[in-house]
């Protein structure tokens, strides 16, 4: 397959009797040739992106100190568990924020002001996150470079390390580190302005549409063995895959994969998702490949084929722009 193969697509029968959805694929591309991308000036939370019930304390203690932002603070929360505030690691890291207990010992803080610092507790382990960053950054303040990644350097080599090497140490753990969180922080990331469209998107779509009356199988992935038949989530994971981009299996973890536009910005390619709690990303149950003119191409659900559905639906949650590095940056990817 090559990308002129995917620009062929003109316009594609709807499922259902609903008439002709034009695929604006080659407008993706010219668009990705004219718009500046990426998230820019001061970095904001994206709505719904970190469940209902930790996002106020995320807005409030990313904005701590200069190096760190909400978006990265909830990318730590991610990367470290999932949000999950009852996780534990086989290293005895513990919580949202998977701290071990002798450093809960020296940094933990009471977030809540309820007089106990509690390691299993959101309100006080997110507090504590954000200080323990804080202070890391306090200690390589005079290192050259940029100030948010020595930060992140610090906190996986130790901030002497950074000091001695003036900057991001030469290990791959901690190189892949930084990059995994600073990647992450732009799925987390409230955009500014204009999101780069996907170079991928043509491809993905290309791949979808090839499936077009495709029976669901419910953790379908599109195997031999399966009848080649997909789920939602294995659809947009082996579209992906197509184009060389390796998503996590599961919708709500999709996500994550790259910077959300507004309704009003989707372009093809993107991911759109649904869920029937309008504030919480982890609560997303279903994901479609977005093709234009307000439809997608999904997996829908058992009985039924893959095919063309309309996105604006009670449940529509939000959208992704996938990247490379976002995806990459993914627990499970």
């Amino acid at each position: 397959m090559t990308v002129r193969k995917a620009w062929v697509v003109a316009g594609s029968a709807v499922a259902g009797g609903t008439g002709f959805v034009t695929l604006l694929v080659v407008g993706t591309y010219m668009a990705a040739g004219s718009l500046a991308g990426g998230v820019g000036g001061t970095v904001g939370l994206a709505e719904g992106t970190v469940p209902a019930a930790y996002q106020s304390i995320v807005r409030k203690w990313g904005n701590l100190c200069p190096a760190l932002n909400p978006a990265l603070l909830a990318a730590q929360l991610y990367q470290e568990s999932g949000f999950n505030p009852k996780a534990r690691s086989p290293a005895h890291a513990y919580g949202i924020a998977q701290f071990i207990p002798g450093t809960w010992a020296t940094h933990g803080v009471d977030g809540d002001g309820d007089g106990v610092a509690d390691i299993w507790d959101p309100a006080d382990a997110i507090p504590s996150a954000a200080s323990y960053d804080c202070k890391l950054a306090s200690y390589v303040k005079d290192v050259p470079g940029d100030a948010t990644k020595n930060m992140l350097a610090s906190y996986n080599a130790g901030a002497y390390a950074v000091i001695k090497y003036n900057g991001v140490p030469p290990y791959r753990e901690t190189q892949n580190y930084v990059k995994t969180i600073t990647s992450l922080e732009k799925s987390f990331a409230r955009p500014v302005g204009r999101v780069r469209p996907s170079q991928q998107a043509a491809g993905a779509i290309y791949f979808a549409q090839k499936k077009l009356g495709t029976p669901y199988l419910w953790g379908g992935n599109g195997t031999a063995d399966q009848g080649g038949r997909f789920d939602c989530s294995g659809l947009s994971k082996a579209a992906y895959a197509s184009v060389g981009i390796t998503l996590p299996r599961v919708a709500n973890d999709q996500y994550n994969a790259g910077p959300h536009p507004r309704r009003d910005e989707l372009l093809p390619g993107d991911l759109v998702f649904f869920s029937s709690d309008p504030h919480n990303s982890r609560a997303i149950h279903h994901v479609g490949i977005y093709v234009g003119g307000g439809y997608m191409i999904d997996a829908p659900h058992t009985g039924a084929v893959i095919r063309f559905d309309p996105i604006d639906t009670a449940e529509y949650f939000g959208a992704t722009r996938v990247t490379k590095d976002g995806a990459a940056a993914l627990p499970g990817a």
